[in-house]
Formats: C-alpha cells, structure tokens, sequence
C-alpha cells in the first residue's frame, strides 16, 4: 500500500516546497531572499496599491496627415533627383503637383501606387489616399501606438503595468505604485519627432527676429511677424533660464526642410559633459542614418544645425567639420531625470500621432489599503465559513477536505508567484471562486463514498469507489470552467483577465489537491490504521 502512495506524497512534499520558495519574496522576508528569488512573487495591481489610469485617443487623422506629409517631401526629393521641375505641395488630405508632367505621374505610381489620381487639369495633378490606405494607416497608427508606450513603459521601470486597447482607436495604460503622475503622463504622451533642420540665419527675417521671448507670448510673436517669414522658413523656440527665474524661450528662424528624422536612431544613452558637468543625450544612427548625417555635416561646414523634438529646438550646435562616425549629442541643460526620460522616448521611438488623453485617474495608495483589507476579510471569513461546514458536515473527512483547502490556497499563491502575477481585486474574487470549485470537488466525492457505505462496502473500498466514479463528474465540470476561463482571457480586459488567470490556475490546482491530495490523506490513514467505520 505504501508503494501506492508515496509517489504521490512525494510530489505533494515538492509542490508545497515549490510554493513555499517561490512565494517567499511576496512577504517582508524578501531581502534576505538570494538574488535570482527576489526576481519572483506577487505585485499588487493597481486597484490594491495605487497608482494611475490613463486611457489615450489616438488621433488617426493625424497619422494619416502626418503620412500625407512624409510623402509630399519624399516626392520632392524624387523628383529633385529625376529632374522634374513640378513642384509639389500638400493642402489638407490631398497632394498637388504643379504643374502637371508625364513623368512626373509616373514616378509617383512607382513609388507610391497607393496614392489615387483625384484630378488632372491644365494647371495641377491632385492626388489623394486611397480609403484603403486611410484605413490601414489608421489601424496601423492604434498599433504603434500600443507598441511604443509598452516600450516606453518597459524603461521607465514600471512593474506589471497594464496597456491594452480598447473601443477601437483607444488605449489604456495602468501603472501600479506609479507616485509622479505628471511624470508619467508626460513620458506616454511625448510624440518624439527628431527631427535635423539648418537655421536660416542669412535671411534678412532672422536679423529682426528678437533673441528671446517670454513664454506664453509666442503667438504674439507669429502675428508680429506674419507675412515677413519667407515661405519655406519657420520660427522655431529653445526652452532656456531666463533672468529671476522666469520662464524665457530662444527664437530662431529655422528652414522647414528636414534633412533628417531619428528613424535612423539605434542607440540613446545619458551622458555626462565632463567640463559642464551636465548631462547630455548621446545618439547614434544605423549605417544608411551615418552616410546621411556624414553628408549632411560635410554640405554644411560652418552652418548652425538644429536638433528638434516635438518642434521644440533642443540645441542648434555649429557644425565645425564632417561627422563620419555617425554620432550626435543633444544637450539642453537637463536635469538627470529629464535626460533619463529623453533618451527613453528617443530609444522607444516616436508616436505615428498625437495622443488625446480621455481620462487620468489616479488611485491612491489609502483607496488600495481598503481594497487589500476588505478583500483579505472576505477570504478569510469564507474560508472559515467552508472550514466550519465541511468539519461539522464531514466529520474527520471535513479535517482531510480543510487540509487539502489549505493546500490548495498555497499551492494557487505559489504558483501565481513562480508566473510574476499581478494580483487585483478580480484576482481575489477568482482566488475565492477557486476555494468555492475545491470544496465542491470534495463534496462529490464524499457523497458518492456515503452511498458506497450504505451499500455495505468497507472503508477502503468505499474510497477507492467513491474516488473512481466521481472523477469523471469533477474533471468535466473543471473542464468546462477552463473553457470559460480561457474565454474570458482572451476577450477581456485587464481585470478580467486578472480574474480569469486566478481561475484558470484554480482549476488545474483543485484537480491536483482533491484528486491526489485527500487520496493520499485517506490512503495514509487506512493503511496505518485498521479503520472499521469511516469518519463521514
């Protein structure tokens, strides 16, 4: 009889060391934990610790407008290169090329077959996106999007956060423990265009253009200077110290031109001017990226070159040579945290569009104290209530049914711990839920062993009986609660999928725990005891 069941206790032993270890980390023993253990254990969501909800539009127009630009410049440089004298503008949604040219047709149906042909006259070509193309810029857009938040998010050291779409062009962000709001809002919702422009300081506009301006006085500035700006120019500002502490911008005149943008980046790294010593973001380009900015610099010798982010001039260095190596610096007099932030949205890439902020909540951590607390309380007074059933309802078999309840709370919590979960308050309720499915696995099988006993069958056989005829019963009804648990993660949401986690992982447990864990309690107690009526 011991044969039978000592590979059985044997992997019960395992399961409760294995739980043990891996949920260790979870409680204040943590940093006496070794190193690779500590990496494990549960982190409370949002709802338990605080922390912020955002959820973002994604503005699919933009995207759109923002790929009708792109293609209006590639064109210009096409058609620069082929030697076709039609100039080509963008007004809204469409793109003119004046005046119209055969091979200039051709040239944009080879490059860009996705641009429709709206018009042609004597005057202009017209060209438009296709809706097929809006649509899939669109889609594309709430794509990227997603993916370079969760980069962003990934770096700036949040655990367990929380992003996912929803309602179409929508996206939520949760960062649990998050303390610095602003902070947070301002790393997601940056769009990080780089972008390389030359300043235009020969031209007579930029002999008027005052050197700096107060912030917040900036439109007053375009309207002074309305029709005096040449048409390929711009006024650009530079964020700097002002005298008292007042908040003053540099002006400059910059070439709309964009000699190059940071698609090329491969590396954004913090580094330390060691005579200012002040930090500064060092980047560097990919091969093609490095033949551009060489030629760019060696065309340029002697010129101011603007460094831009999100229309914001952060430096505007003169280029004193040719820079071969295919590296560039942004200084801006940062904080350490500010470049930090800077270098994580340079690396993660830029937005496809401008986010829309829906909704900003955020929870404090006394909100999460109250989540933790109630939902400890509703653990612990329905397991004492299942407890107290099964002891007065069962007898010495209610004890065995507790012991391997217990278990199961265990082995669920090791297991949630050994994956990294994020544990919230649907995650609770699935924990609960999953208490509620274990008892009632019980529950089946004691009855059958009750209707075993009244046929007159002995204590062994009785349990051997009971177990074999209610497996079948137990494993469909688990079966079918995987189902809808699977279901439910793959459709749902963050704390739906929270809960179907708890409850996936329940199931697979409670199978484990009714069906090995109290056969190998009344296997022990039957073959060290010779039991002539059983305790049911």
């Amino acid at each position: 009889m011991k044969k039978n069941y000592f590979w059985r206790l044997s992997l019960l032993l395992a399961a409760t060391a294995f739980s043990i270890i891996f949920f260790l980390p979870s409680t204040s023993l943590r940093p006496s934990m070794p190193e690779w253990l500590k990496n494990y254990g549960l982190t409370l969501g949002l709802d338990l610790q605080g922390g912020v909800h955002l959820v973002y539009e994604v503005d699919g127009d933009r995207a759109v407008d923002i790929s009708t630009e792109r293609i209006a410049g590639s064109l210009t440089n096409i058609f620069k290169e082929k030697g076709v004298n039609s100039r080509v503008e963008k007004s809204g949604p469409e793109i003119s090329v004046t005046p119209p040219d055969d091979k200039a047709d051709k040239l944009v149906a080879e490059n860009y077959p996705n641009l429709d042909k709206v018009s042609k006259s004597g005057e202009k070509t017209i060209y438009r996106l296709g809706d097929k193309e809006v649509n899939r810029i669109k889609e594309s857009s709430v794509d990227q999007a997603l993916e370079t938040i969760r980069n962003r998010i990934d770096q700036f050291g949040v655990a367990e956060p929380t992003i996912h779409r929803q309602a179409g062009n929508e996206i939520v962000v949760q960062l649990p423990g998050v303390k610095d709001a602003n902070r947070a809002i301002e790393l997601v919702g940056k769009t990080a265009v780089l972008e390389f422009k030359l300043l235009d300081e020969d031209n007579p506009a930029a002999l008027q253009l005052p050197a700096t301006v107060e912030a917040g006085k900036e439109e007053e500035l375009f309207a002074q200077f309305a029709g005096k700006i040449p048409e390929d120019d711009q006024i650009l500002f530079e964020k700097i110290s002002g005298e008292e502490g007042r908040a003053v911008k540099r002006v400059y005149l910059v070439k709309k031109q964009t000699l190059m943008t940071g698609d090329s980046l491969t590396e954004a790294r913090v580094n330390i001017d060691q005579r200012e010593n002040e930090p500064y973001v060092g980047i560097s380009f990919n091969s093609e990226g490095a033949v551009i900015f060489r030629q760019i610099t060696t065309n340029n010798v002697k010129k101011r070159l603007a460094i831009i982010l999100d229309s914001n001039v952060y430096s505007a260095p003169t280029i004193n040579e040719p820079i071969t190596e295919g590296e560039a610096q942004i200084t801006g007099r940062f904080n350490m945290e500010e470049a930090k932030d800077l270098a994580i949205v340079l690396r993660s890439g830029s937005l496809p569009a401008p986010l829309k902020m829906l909704q900003n909540i955020t929870v404090g951590p006394s909100l999460g104290q109250d989540s933790i607390d109630a939902g400890i309380r509703a653990g612990i007074i329905a397991s004492i209530l299942v407890i107290l059933f099964m002891i007065i309802y069962y007898k010495l078999s209610g004890v065995i049914a507790d012991f391997a309840l217990v278990l199961n709370i265990l082995f669920l919590v090791g297991v949630l711990s050994a994956f990294k979960a994020t544990l919230t308050m649907p995650g609770i309720a699935g924990i609960i839920l999953a208490i509620g499915m274990a008892v009632d696995s019980n529950v089946l099988m004691f009855e059958r062993m009750r209707d075993e006993l009244r046929l007159g069958k002995t204590p062994r056989a009785a349990i051997d009986s009971g177990y074999d005829k209610a497996f079948w019963t137990i494993f469909d009804s688990h079966v079918t609660t995987l189902i809808t648990a699977v279901v439910l993660y793959e459709f749902g949401t963050g704390p739906i999928r929270g809960f179907a986690v708890t409850l996936g992982a329940g199931v697979f447990i409670n199978l484990f725990t009714a069906l090995i864990g109290t056969k190998t309690a009344f296997d022990i107690i039957t073959s060290t005891r010779n039991i002539k009526r059983l305790s049911i």
